[in-house]
């Protein structure tokens, strides 16, 4: 069949069917299904059905010439509600990413100058981030509530973080990790320290999965997946918390924690500039 000779809006229609990267290779095909393909009808399908609400809360306004335009302009983070989130799309899919600032969360003592010190880190997304100078109860707690995250979809959710050169005290103990909403909780456990490359990051986590294997096949029970901390491309580190499904539909307060409060040992040198809620990519599982 020749996809030139079907009308232009029943093309436009079928292209906003599907994914924003399958409408970038189909736009390929001819000029003809170049113009249907980049047209304000397919594009609009790929922005999130609030975005003229998301847009009013832009720190900065955004300036665009398309639908098309827009969509790519918001595939980068922009700071959103004062400047305390960031808001982006994922590229290939058009669903809503977030960042929620060291300010949006919950850090226990984190008001006090003698256990933490907010700051400016030049790499960092946002004003100001918090450094921890020294404490023994660690606790860090966010929230969304998923009405703002794109619906069906699986989420991972991650604390980022650096260390800085003096950091102490913050391994010698595992960090229990959580993620919840309404009535399921995934948990983890995760060791605070730093890895020098994405290939020991990710062996550590080889290695970590294999030995939960050997222990369940022990029959024991109540073991929490072990987590490592990853360095990012932004060079700031990024712990996974945890992963949820987001169904849609229900207004649902998701929680994030990071903490180790069962040592009495001091701590220090970490640096928390927010957590990231981002689509999990090449998702398999099935959801009803």
């Amino acid at each position: 069949m020749n996809l030139d000779l079907l009308p232009d809006d029943c093309f436009a229609h079928i292209l906003s069917l599907t994914s924003p990267i399958d409408a970038c290779r189909i736009s390929l095909v001819s000029s003809s299904i170049r113009i249907s393909a980049n047209s304000d009808n397919v594009w609009e399908k790929f922005l999130p059905p609030d975005y003229q609400q998301i847009l009013t809360r832009l720190r900065h306004p955004l300036i665009f010439s398309s639908k098309k335009h827009l969509f790519f302009r918001l595939c980068n983070p922009h700071l959103i509600d004062g400047g305390l989130k960031t808001f982006s799309l994922e590229k290939t899919t058009g669903k809503k990413q977030y960042m929620l600032s060291a300010r949006e969360l919950n850090i226990a003592w984190a008001d006090n100058p003698l256990f933490w010190s907010w700051k400016p880190f030049p790499t960092s997304r946002f004003v100001e981030a918090v450094e921890l100078r020294t404490i023994w109860w660690l606790e860090i707690q966010g929230k969304i509530n998923s009405g703002m995250l794109s619906p069906k979809t699986t989420y991972e959710c991650y604390v980022i973080v650096k260390f800085v050169d003096r950091a102490y005290g913050l391994d010698f103990l595992p960090s229990k990790v959580t993620v919840e909403i309404g009535n399921v909780k995934s948990e983890g456990n995760v060791y605070l320290r730093q890895y020098e490359s994405k290939k020991q990051c990710l062996e550590t986590l080889w290695y970590s999965n294999r030995m939960e294997l050997v222990l369940r096949s022990m029959a024991f029970r109540g073991i929490m997946e072990e987590r490592v901390a990853c360095k990012r491309e932004d060079r700031w580190i990024e712990i996974e918390l945890g992963s949820f499904y987001n169904n849609g539909g229900d207004n649902l307060e998701v929680k994030m924690s990071l903490k180790e409060v069962t040592g009495t040992h001091l701590k220090g040198g970490l640096v928390v500039e927010g957590i990231e809620l981002r689509p999990k990519q090449q998702t398999t599982a099935n959801h009803m």
